[in-house]
């Protein structure tokens, strides 16, 4: 298959990435648990303000591992959107949980805060917030509800690192969050996550799950004299290689942000008038809101004109990608859900949205060209 001119992603270095994982080899830690994997942990700890960060293997993983540490067991409800990627939901369902679909919002396309407490029952055990296109859900309404009926909440943060949220940072707001590197994400080490702990009782257990259900961090803190399989857990704990890689990225994230940041305003600007004039609505940021820049979607006035549009652009060797599919209409949500749960927004949503090419090193003349290919479609 010939290759696309512009693809929808592309793999970027910063600068540093090479050096630091030579660097790893060098000093013969390359495993898990390294010195870049801690001065990846620690510089995320400082500059979000949380108890603890773990990296992960992927945001997957940390996603397993807040069930894990909110003792999610068969029987129990959990309350997803139905408009996220599978690992969201397979978290808990690998844990016996049910899923709860509930539907998103129209504006910022995250959980519908309005509906949610009519979903919860007496088996709730989690509420997950999903901050899609790393824009916050509302919070404050989320964490009131969760709050009242006792009930922890999960921030899944994989597009929203460094968004805020009335100020305070996205993931740093409900009792567990999760990251992603995927090389998607505006931050990458190719495959890798992170656990965002703001509860300081869950730090030690989260430790010994990481590690294979050992206590072999308390043995590497001089705690112990040998370390002994203690409590259930897996191998979720990130190659100081990838770590090396990420902390390169994260060194430099006020430039990352500020070209997406130029980016997508670029897209902005140059598709506003078009889109007011052909019907399709473009992404919206409440203004108590700090989005992260992490994607630039269209929405279509229908699903033929989204299609027509993705094969406009791949004519012309550009590609341009649609997003979930509605988990609750899918074979495994229908077998897993809890309960049959209308969701007319995602089914809408999933059909008419289209995601434009967003990368690091995505240039000025490649932009002005998904621009003005998009200003030349006729539907």
């Amino acid at each position: 298959m010939k290759p696309y001119r512009i693809p929808f992603n592309k793999a970027t270095l910063t600068g540093a990435e090479l050096r630091y994982m030579q660097e790893a080899v060098q000093g013969g830690h390359i495993s898990g648990d390294g010195p870049f994997t801690r001065k990846c942990e620690a510089l995320l700890a400082n500059e979000l303000g949380v108890e603890r960060v773990l990296l992960t293997t992927s945001c997957t993983h940390a996603l397993e591992m807040t069930a894990f540490l909110l003792e999610i067991k068969s029987g129990d409800e959990v309350i997803v959107p139905s408009f996220t990627f599978v690992s969201t939901v397979n978290a808990f369902v690998l844990r016996g949980a049910r899923p709860v679909f509930a539907d998103i919002r129209c504006d910022t396309l995250g959980l519908d805060d309005g509906r949610l407490e009519s979903f919860i029952t007496p088996r709730t055990r989690a509420i997950v917030a999903v901050h899609y296109a790393g824009v916050a859900c509302e919070m404050d309404a989320i964490l009131s509800v969760a709050g009242r009926r006792g009930i922890p909440v999960v921030e899944d943060n994989a597009h929203g690192l460094f968004s805020r949220y009335r100020g305070r940072y996205t993931g740093t707001l409900g009792a567990l969050a999760t990251q992603s590197f995927h090389e998607t994400k505006n931050f990458t080490c190719g495959e890798g996550g992170a656990l965002l702990i703001n509860d300081a009782k869950l730090v030690e257990r989260a430790l010994v799950l990481r590690d294979k259900g050992t206590n072999r961090n308390r043995f590497f803190r001089g705690q112990v004299d040998k370390y002994t399989w203690v409590d259930l857990g897996s191998s979720y704990v990130a190659s100081d290689l990838l770590a090396a890689f990420l902390l390169a990225q994260l060194e430099e994230r006020e430039e990352i942000q500020c070209t997406r940041e130029r980016i997508w305003r670029t897209y902005w600007g140059g598709l506003a008038a078009w889109a007011q004039q052909n019907g399709v609505r473009l992404p919206i940021v409440p203004p108590h809101c700090e989005q992260s820049y992490h994607m630039f979607y269209l929405l279509m006035p229908s699903f033929e004109q989204r299609q027509a549009l993705i094969a406009h652009l791949k004519e012309r060797g550009i590609l341009a990608v649609f997003h979930y599919v509605p988990l609750h209409l899918s074979e495994m949500g229908r077998k897993w859900s809890a309960g049959t749960h209308d969701c007319p927004v995602t089914v809408d949503v999933s059909e008419r949205l289209v995601r434009l090419p967003f990368y690091n090193s995505l240039s000025g003349s490649e932009q002005a060209e998904v621009i003005e290919t998009i200003l030349k479609f006729n539907s």
